[in-house]
């Protein structure tokens, strides 16, 4: 049998932030619904899909943040994780 697979403590949070796609530009808004060490579940606007690696940071500079991808999508909410 195969071992369970613990979740983070997640919090919540509902706090504005910023997706900055990779080179620093097309930054755009976004809700993160919860967070924890791993991963965070985000609200988009709009249904774009966000592909390859991107950047997540409550402040609009491209050079804060953290680089993250993501794992599941369900209409607006995202689930990502947060990668190095």
């Amino acid at each position: 049998m195969a071992a369970a697979k613990k979740r983070e403590a997640r919090k919540l949070l509902g706090r504005t932030a910023w997706i900055t796609l990779e080179g620093g530009f097309a930054a755009r808004q976004c809700v993160v619904a919860d967070i924890s060490s791993a991963g965070a579940r985000i609200l988009l606007d709009d249904t774009n899909p966000l592909t390859g690696r991107f950047r997540l940071a409550f402040a609009r500079d491209a050079r804060t943040g953290r680089t993250c991808r993501v794992v599941w999508r369900r209409g607006k909410s995202a689930g990502i994780k947060f990668v190095r």
